[in-house]
C-alpha cells in the first residue's frame, strides 16, 4: 500500500523528462530517489533527498509563468512537502520509542558510498563529540581513512569539540602507528578539536557514536573501500567514485540501544 502511494507521488502527469531542462530533470531524479528510499524504509536518506529535490523543484516553479503546468508542479511540491513532514514525524516517533533502525547494504564494487554519503546527513551543529571504535586504524591507508572522517566532521560540525578513537595497537609497527595518529591529533588541535586516542587489545566491534544520539555501525569499519586502480584513476581522491567491498551499515538512535 505504501509503495503504491509513493509511486503516485512520483507521477508527474504527462511531463516527460526528455522535454525538461536540466533543473527539472535533476529535481525529478532526486525526488524519484527520495520515493525509492522511502519505500525501502531508508528514511534519513529519503528525507535528505526530499529536501534537496524540493529545493530544486521550487526553483523550477519560480521560473515558470502562471499556467496549468506551473500549477501542476506546485501541487506536486505540496504533496512532496506533506510526505516529508510525515516522514520527519515518523522518524522522531521511532526514535522516541527506541525502534529506529535503518540498514544500508553496500554491494561489492558499488560506488557512491563516501563517508559524506553514508554519514554526512547526521553531522551538523548538534554534534559536539564523536566516538569511533575500530580495531584496525593501524596501517597508512587506515590512518588516512580516519583522517578523512575527521576532515568531514570538522567541516560539517561547527560545534565539534572532541573525537575519541578506540583502536588496536599495531604489533608490527606500533611506533609508526602512534606517530601517524599523533600527527592527526596535532592537526586537529589547529582547528580547535581534540582527538583523543585510546587502545584496546580486545576490541572487536566497529561503530561511530555521535552525542546527538545517532549510532552508525559499519561491518568493515572505516576500511570498506577498495584500493584505487592507480594514482591517476577516478576514485583516487573522490571516494564517491571509489569501488567498495561488500558491507552493511546499520543506523540506530541511542534510545534504540538502551
Amino acid at each position: 500500500m505504501l509503495g503504491s502511494r509513493l509511486s503516485y507521488l512520483f507521477t508527474f502527469h504527462s511531463f516527460s523528462v526528455a522535454t525538461m531542462d536540466g533543473l527539472e530533470s535533476a529535481a525529478i531524479s532526486i525526488l524519484k530517489r527520495a520515493v525509492d528510499l522511502d519505500a525501502k524504509h531508508r528514511w534519513t536518506e529519503s528525507m535528505t533527498c526530499y529536501q534537496e529535490g524540493l529545493q530544486l523543484l521550487m526553483e523550477v516553479i519560480k521560473g515558470l509563468p502562471e499556467s496549468p503546468r506551473r500549477l501542476a508542479f506546485r501541487t506536486k511540491a505540496t504533496e512532496y512537502m506533506d510526505r516529508a513532514e510525515k516522514l520527519k514525524a515518523l522518524i522522531e516517533s521511532e526514535k522516541k520509542l527506541g525502534k529506529y533502525h535503518e540498514q544500508v547494504h553496500i554491494e561489492d564494487n558499488s560506488t557512491g558510498h563516501s563517508y559524506e554519503s553514508v554519514l554526512g546527513r547526521f553531522l551538523d551543529g548538534r554534534v559536539r563529540s564523536v566516538e569511533v571504535e575500530d580495531p584496525y586504524i593501524r596501517s597508512v591507508h587506515q590512518c588516512y581513512n580516519l583522517l578523512r572522517l575527521c576532515e568531514l566532521c570538522v567541516k560539517k560540525c561547527p560545534n565539534l569539540q572532541f573525537i575519541r578513537l578506540l583502536t588496536g595497537s599495531d604489533p608490527g609497527d606500533e611506533h609508526a602507528q602512534k606517530a601517524r595518529l599523533t600527527e592527526i591529533c596535532t592537526s586537529m588541535a589547529d582547528f580547535g578539536v581534540k582527538l583523543i586516542v585510546n587502545y584496546s587489545d580486545t576490541l572487536h566491534d566497529r561503530e561511530i557514536r555521535l552525542d546527538s544520539g545517532w549510532i552508525i555501525k559499519i561491518g568493515r569499519g572505516l576500511s570498506y573501500f577498495k584500493p584505487p586502480a592507480g594514482k591517476f584513476c577516478l576514485g583516487f581522491n573522490d571516494f564517491d567514485l571509489r569501488p567498495c567491498h561488500e558491507t552493511t551499515v546499520d543506523i540506530f538512535h541511542e534510545s534504540a540501544s538502551k
